[in-house]
């Protein structure tokens, strides 16, 4: 029996089928413009225990649960673990650390650049609302040698990080492009910025922050103090 299906629905289904879509995808342009179709594609999702996940700084959206379905699904046993995603803790400090590494700079670097746009709308008595850019067009790569430098002593050296990158470039996390680790659909979408950054920016990173003109730079040194236990122990990823 054949039923005829709506394009709320048909999102709610390409979403669940393929867990992202890009916001270029003709559906997603539509439903990020007409409130009426996110609304019911909301709606949709709302009755199996999902929600839309969306970001103005990302370049996909996906689906979560909804925060009454997690204990259900999870048990308190899930929901008191340090991640949703059965991740081991050596892959989850991985996680933050690339998070820190291609997030933050990607996230000051859109910010700025639409400042600037805005700047120069004001000046521009015809100027059309310009877009925040796009995350492909500002993220930048972790050279896989620099992280193994850098980290591998702290997540296990080489053969557990390169199972552990393997895990999170199934989950979506990251993407890998040769030797250079890029941003993945799901890494500025399925952890908090609000959340995380503060803790990393006002904890780890403090000293080096206040003296380092560039972020990327400096990043490495200042991560491996204090251990990154600490700064990812309540901060999890969504499923």
């Amino acid at each position: 029996m054949s039923a005829h299906l709506d394009d709320a629905a048909l999102l709610a289904a390409e979403l669940l089928a393929r867990r992202w879509l890009p916001r270029q995808h003709p559906r997603v342009k539509r439903a990020l413009i007409d409130a009426d179709l996110w609304a019911a594609t909301q709606d949709r999702l709302a009755q199996v225990g999902l929600r839309l996940i969306d970001n103005l700084y990302a370049d996909h959206i996906s689906v979560a649960l909804l925060r009454p379905a997690e204990a259900t699904v999870f048990g308190e046993a899930g929901l008191n673990s340090h991640n949703n995603l059965d991740l081991p803790r050596d892959a989850v400090s991985l996680l933050v650390v690339l998070w820190a590494l291609i997030v933050l700079p990607k996230r000051e670097r859109q910010q700025a650049r639409a400042t600037q746009a805005e700047g120069e709308m004001q000046n521009d008595m015809f100027g059309k609302d310009k877009p925040v850019p796009t995350a492909a067009s500002v993220s930048p790569v972790v050279p896989y040698k620099a992280l193994l430098a850098d980290f591998g002593v702290q997540l296990g050296k080489k053969t557990r990080l390169d199972t552990n990158l393997k895990r999170l470039e199934q989950h979506g996390f990251i993407t890998r492009k040769g030797e250079d680790i890029a941003e993945g659909p799901l890494l500025d979408l399925l952890l908090d910025y609000d959340a995380l950054a503060p803790r990393i920016l006002q904890g780890a990173l403090t000293d080096v922050l206040s003296q380092a003109k560039e972020l990327f730079g400096h990043l490495p040194q200042a991560m491996t103090q204090p251990p990154l236990e600490e700064i990812i122990e309540d901060d999890e990823p969504e499923a």
